[in-house]
């Protein structure tokens, strides 16, 4: 019986594996390619002869303002995702623990939020930063990620952590001589770490994946941030450097593949407890 339960859990491996298949190869061949001259991607596109080795990670930095711009995504996240954890953690709080006059009605304004496409809102949102001298700056970039789509479906998702949270808790504080604050501060905070992961994650996707509003706001090459950036690897004649775009490809995708990697556990841990009151 031991024997029979192992060869279905190795024919079990082996199905997911096949499965898996079609959405690790075209990343694998992002992996390789970009160590290959853009005469070795399209001569052997699946060979494992990397001719350029790591010359096109330099080219990358050396030929265009990449750095620069590297570090413009990073401060977009870093200013746009803690704010947007603050924001998700209190707004959370405040819609699944206490009471106030029209709080379902903001509940539902909230969540209306996430079924507003982007583009219908796009033109006034220009205008207004515009006639506020804010445009070619990375500033509506870093407000447009917060309150967005995602910045709704953080707050969604803290509401319903905090909904699966025992009252009792409260009322433990409370006993302890802790107002609203502290018994957010420090009882529910700690025990919101999965869920607060789980929003960090979307936060830096949405703001380091974020293509749409710098194409609309940028035009300075150097406040570009890199989704915008990746599509500069051109040469005069309107082609592609596609050993150049692989390259910096790389360099976008590695640390949200290994953030969310890190993560992983937490993240699967958050969306189903989310899920399961409220």
């Amino acid at each position: 019986m031991r024997t029979e339960r192992n060869n279905w859990h190795l024919l079990l491996y082996a199905l997911l594996a096949l499965v898996c298949l079609p959405f690790v190869l075209p990343i694998l061949w992002m992996f390789t390619s970009s160590l290959k001259s853009a005469e070795g991607i399209f001569g052997t596109p699946f060979g494992l002869t990397f001719d350029a080795g790591l010359t096109n990670f330099g080219r990358v930095f050396s030929d265009y303002p990449f750095a620069r711009q590297y570090l413009n995504s990073l401060l977009t996240v870093a200013i746009a995702v803690p704010v947007t954890l603050l924001l998700a953690a209190t707004a959370g709080y405040a819609f699944a623990r206490t009471r106030f006059p029209g709080r379902d009605a903001a509940f539902v304004m909230t969540l209306a939020a996430m079924m507003v496409p982007a583009e219908l809102v796009a033109i006034p949102q220009f205008i207004a930063f515009r006639n506020l001298h804010l445009a070619n700056t990375l500033v509506p970039i870093v407000l447009l990620q917060i309150f967005s789509a995602t910045g709704a479906l953080s707050v969604f998702l803290m509401r319903q952590h905090f909904i699966t949270l025992p009252r009792e808790l409260d009322e433990a504080g409370r006993i302890d001589g802790l107002g609203t604050f502290g018994v957010f501060r420090h009882i529910m905070l700690p025990l919101s770490r999965p869920a607060l992961a789980t929003v960090a994650i979307f936060a830096v996707l949405n703001s380091w994946n974020d293509y749409f509003n710098p194409l609309i706001y940028l035009n300075d090459e150097k406040k570009m941030t890199l989704p915008l950036a990746l599509q500069r690897f051109t040469d005069p004649l309107g082609g592609t450097y596609w050993n150049l775009t692989l390259a910096a490809s790389v360099l976008v995708a590695l640390p949200v593949l290994l953030a969310f990697l890190m993560a992983q556990k937490t993240f699967i841990e958050s969306l189903a407890a989310s899920g399961t009151k409220g």
